[in-house]
């Protein structure tokens, strides 16, 4: 049985930094592992995606120069570094894992986590 778990959300002022771990259990069977992310009243949207091989990456523009996701093949865990952090990052953030693509569509993924709040205050 397949599993995400992901940790490290919290509260956090505006500027402020964070980061979020996602754990896989199971056997994905998954190309690429994703971020994405909620807020109230709107859809899901892509924050970031890795590469299992080679680790490439792709990054949401509202993220870019901020955020960074990375992963540790070894551990089966991929992390997002988010630093300066802005109140309109506040969501809850979900982790997938995904095989065939399209990589910043949730149509992409199969497997998803349960999600972990961010909040960002000012």
């Amino acid at each position: 049985q397949v599993q995400l778990v992901e940790s490290g959300g919290g509260l956090v002022q505006a500027g402020g930094s964070l980061r979020l771990s996602c754990a896989a259990s199971g056997r994905t069977s998954s190309n690429y592992m994703g971020w994405f992310r909620q807020a109230p009243g709107t859809e899901r949207e892509f924050v970031a995606v890795i590469r299992w091989s080679g680790g490439s990456t792709n990054y949401a523009d509202s993220v870019k120069g901020r955020f960074t996701i990375s992963n540790d093949n070894a551990k089966n865990t991929v992390y997002l570094q988010m630093n300066s952090l802005k109140i309109e990052d506040t969501a809850v953030y979900f982790c997938a894992a995904g095989r065939g693509g399209p990589w910043s569509l949730t149509s992409g993924y199969t497997y998803w986590g349960q999600g972990t709040q961010v909040t960002v205050s000012s």
